[in-house]
């Protein structure tokens, strides 16, 4: 992105550099870090970032106004709505492509957003750990809107605790242990100092929920929630039945509430004009299909980690499809090569933290992760076997 800031990294790069790296990325927890770390962060000059920044903002501008729930109602499915739905979601995370448009230049272009929460405790230690071990100019920055470390902990800390004793505020998840992004779920307790809990382990007496430790019925009032109820839906029948207390009528407040996964998602995406926002309509909307499905993506409005998703569109393809209203078509974007690595160059994604306080009228940029790739998807999939390829940081021009 930056031609001599990366020009200078390649040169001085080294694998045992990267393996000290990534050792002791992988120290903090052992056995914890079950996704591949890039060899390389990603520079990003203050025109790129800035653009993004007004991508996001115009997306907010929508997600502020006042008719957004109505637009938005279809977008949650029946059989998982949750009840007692708060007025704005806690947390966004935006995704760019770094794009090459008809000119040949870069700009970003959005792929996908959620109204969930992402790796926000992980990447604290890793911009760190990026730090000490790389030379990263000190006028890059990988916290955006003014945030360094204690600001964002703060702001991270009052959204998700609040008010309440920090053992009756929960990290929710699903057999938390097993999952890949269990590393941030630790670096979240070691942050915030909230225990992490399994669905399986909720008690539910009334209208409130509780869970054991050390002997101790502790109260819940606060779920930060990383539980997508996609996923609860492919569990076991055991684990879906106990589940079904999440749709009930509970005692707690929760960050973010589930809903908002659906809310802001796909669905939100073909009323976002933008020029950094790829056109995009409901499938069912589309009365004529154009001629070029070639330059298009079909996505399932209800999946995750890219699971549906076809990205050579066919007309064989729009006909196998039996809910089109569940279905968005997107023109589809050309990834740009724009990483240099010592083989072929990487394609890479940058997604953007938005913070979003209880009281404040909008929703704020607080910090990135970003994502490499050299296959036809961001992702672990389609990049077996590769290098310079793999989760990374962001570090903006100031």
């Amino acid at each position: 992105m930056v031609a001599a800031l990366r020009k200078k990294f390649n040169e001085s790069f080294s694998a045992e550099k990267y393996e000290a790296y990534v050792k002791e990325l992988q120290s903090l927890h052992p056995g914890s870090l079950d996704f591949r770390i890039a060899e390389t962060p990603v520079f990003v000059d203050k025109a790129f970032t800035d653009k993004m920044i007004s991508a996001c903002e115009s997306i907010v501008d929508v997600i502020t106004q006042y008719n957004f729930k109505t637009l938005t109602a279809h977008a949650i499915p029946a059989d998982i709505k949750v009840p007692a739905e708060n007025e704005h979601t806690h947390f966004i995370a935006f995704d760019f492509g770094i794009c090459e448009n008809e000119s040949g230049g870069l700009e970003p272009q959005l792929i996908e957003m959620q109204g969930f929460p992402t790796l926000f405790a992980y990447q604290i230690f890793h911009t760190e750990m990026t730090r000490k071990h790389f030379d990263i100019p000190e006028h890059y920055d990988a916290y955006l809107g003014g945030f360094d470390k204690a600001s964002y902990l703060e702001l991270l800390k009052e959204i998700i605790i609040k008010d309440v004793a920090a053992e009756n505020a929960i990290l929710l998840e699903i057999l938390p242990h097993q999952q890949k992004t269990r590393i941030d779920f630790y670096c979240t307790n070691d942050y915030l100092g909230i225990p992490i809990v399994c669905l399986t382990e909720l008690i539910k007496e009334g209208n409130q929920l509780f869970y054991e430790k050390d002997g101790r019925k502790i109260q819940v009032k606060r779920i930060y929630n990383r539980v997508i109820f996609d996923d609860l839906q492919q569990q076991s029948a055991e684990i879906q039945e106990k589940g079904y207390i999440l749709f009930e009528n509970l005692d707690v407040e929760w960050v973010p509430h589930p809903n908002w996964f659906y809310r802001i998602s796909k669905f939100t995406l073909p009323y976002i004009q933008h020029p950094y926002v790829p056109e995009t309509k409901f499938l069912s909307d589309i009365k004529q299909m154009p001629a070029d499905l070639e330059n298009y993506v079909l996505k399932p409005l209800f999946s995750f980690a890219g699971q549906g998703v076809v990205i050579d569109v066919t007309a064989a393809d729009i006909e196998k499809v039996t809910d089109p209203h569940n279905w968005i078509l997107q023109r589809k974007v050309k990834y740009a090569d724009v990483i240099e690595t010592p083989d072929i160059p990487a394609k890479a994604e940058i997604r953007i933290f938005y913070f979003w306080k209880e009281g404040e009228k909008r929703p704020v940029p607080t910090m990135n992760l970003g994502r490499l790739s050299k296959g036809k998807m961001i992702g672990v999939r389609y990049n077996k076997d590769k290098e310079w390829v793999g989760g990374t940081v962001n570090f903006f021009e100031k």
